[in-house]
């Protein structure tokens, strides 16, 4: 049994649904860039149209309608509400857009989740050093303030960033992602560090200049796998499982809910990696400054989007340098139980959750929990009648609803990846998550209800029939 007033969601992202890349003012973001650089993205595909939403919202409010969602998630961009990154220059088109949306969800009866960042820097910014510049957290934190300001009195849940470990491994240092840099050693551990830098900052400017009067909530989506270890009894394989949740969760979940710090062990992994290779500069892992406002206590939920889970062993397999891989020290195997979806890395194993779920209630001072993202994808032929997605969602829910009925965990919300299916970044349209197919041959963007669509949607009226009789 779910708690009363749980929110049943489903979430997109700026770039992945609403195209309008050069439409009313909007500046250009690192992912237009990235895009149009050849051999970026699969097929040479852009984000550029999409699923238009920009111009098509009123399609996609009948899609959350037809769901009967409670909650929306969606994020806004940057560069659409701030074509040069700062509050200099606002696009009131974009200002219009985002407040068009809030208002037709809350007439709806339905609350917004809104994500400020989604992987899609103003370009202007980037040209300014982007994430690996020190000052991009100030500049973060004013374009919070200005959302905070405009939105703030309709939102109540608010979510800094999304996946900054997807965007400092994948964005800095294995280049597959915007703004596709291959820095390996340091540079994604700075970029992380000023994106947690960018969070603090902008949850103490919420707390101290806008929670009295709009009383919402602000944290940041944090992505994970379930990691345990290959063989239970092998202490080393034990270790490395401890070192995989640290170098994927503990990153950014240590310093806000526990230390105010990185884990413990994954500077000590860090530091024993440098010296293997004879680094004798400054700790690759930054350290927080004891003069700006403290991490801890810093996100009033816990978000977090998973996806899948690995079986995990002690040795990185492959060349040794300095780098996110070999200073964790660990190599993830897929248990051959387990079907894939769609792509080779999507495992599915709806009990990772529930086990993920458990360890953040233990290790992280049972926070009230938000399911931000979970999805599954397909790929190749279209399929309709997806009956393996829908059984996905009945499964992955129930160990969800176990998780809070036997476990104790404090969940208060899922937010299904995604409405609708979208630019999946470096693999564009080739991936499907959608609740709604779009046809991208069509001007119109036809959006169809998937079967697993109808079925979610079918959880979600059994839930509201209990809850409210």
């Amino acid at each position: 049994m779910f708690p009363r007033n749980f929110a049943w969601g489903a979430a997109t992202a700026a770039y992945q649904i609403e195209g309008g890349w050069q439409a009313d003012g909007k500046g250009p973001s690192i992912w237009d860039t990235f895009c149009h650089e050849e051999g970026r993205v699969c097929g040479a595909q852009t984000g550029d149209v999409t699923c238009n939403s920009y111009e098509l919202w009123e399609k996609d409010l009948k899609c959350i309608q037809q769901l009967g969602l409670t909650h929306y998630r969606f994020s806004l961009s940057w560069a659409r509400l701030l074509p040069d990154g700062t509050t200099r220059n606002v696009n009131q088109k974009g200002v219009q857009y985002y407040n068009k949306v809030i208002d037709d969800l809350l007439s709806c009866d339905m609350s917004p989740m809104v994500t400020l960042y989604h992987f899609d820097l103003p370009q202007a910014l980037q040209e300014r050093g982007g994430w690996k510049a020190s000052a991009i957290a100030a500049l973060f934190d004013g374009y919070a303030r200005f959302c905070f300001q405009t939105f703030g009195d309709r939102v109540k849940l608010w979510l800094t960033l999304n996946e900054p470990y997807v965007c400092a491994k994948l964005g800095h240092e294995d280049g597959v992602h915007a703004p596709g840099l291959k820095e390996a050693g340091t540079t994604a551990y700075v970029v992380a560090h000023n994106m947690l830098r960018a969070h603090v900052m902008a949850w103490h400017s919420y707390n101290s200049l806008y929670r009295p009067k709009q009383g919402g909530a602000v944290s940041l989506a944090l992505c994970s796998d379930w990691f345990e270890p290959l063989c239970p009894e092998n202490a080393s394989d034990v270790a490395a499982s401890d070192r995989a949740l640290a170098f994927n969760l503990g990153w950014f979940a240590w310093p806000l809910f526990v230390t105010g710090d990185y884990p413990d062990v994954m500077r000590v992994a860090i530091d024993a990696q440098s010296r293997k290779m004879d680094y004798n500069g400054d700790p690759r892992l930054p350290a927080f400054s004891e003069d700006e406002p403290s991490a801890l206590g810093t996100a009033d939920f816990f978000a977090l989007n998973y996806y899948t889970s690995r079986k995990v062993k002690h040795g990185c397999v492959g060349e040794r340098r300095m780098c996110i891989k070999c200073d964790r020290d660990t190599e993830d195997i897929l248990d051959p139980s387990w079907s894939i979806c769609g792509t080779p890395w999507l495992a599915v194993v709806p009990c990772g959750l529930r086990k993920l779920l458990n360890y953040i209630k233990d290790t992280f001072g049972d926070p009230v929990v938000y399911i931000t993202e979970n999805g599954f994808c397909q790929a190749g032929p279209l399929v309709m009648e997806d009956a393996q997605r829908g059984e996905f969602y009945r499964e992955t829910i129930q160990e969800v609803e176990k998780a809070v009925r036997e476990d104790g965990v404090n969940v208060r919300g899922y937010f299904a990846w995604s409405l609708l299916d979208n630019f999946e970044w470096a693999d564009g349209f080739d991936l499907r998550f959608g609740l709604f197919h779009v046809d991208f041959s069509d001007a119109e963007r036809r959006r169809t209800i998937y079967r697993s669509g109808l079925e979610y949607a079918q959880i979600i009226s059994k839930y509201k029939a209990e809850h409210y009789k």
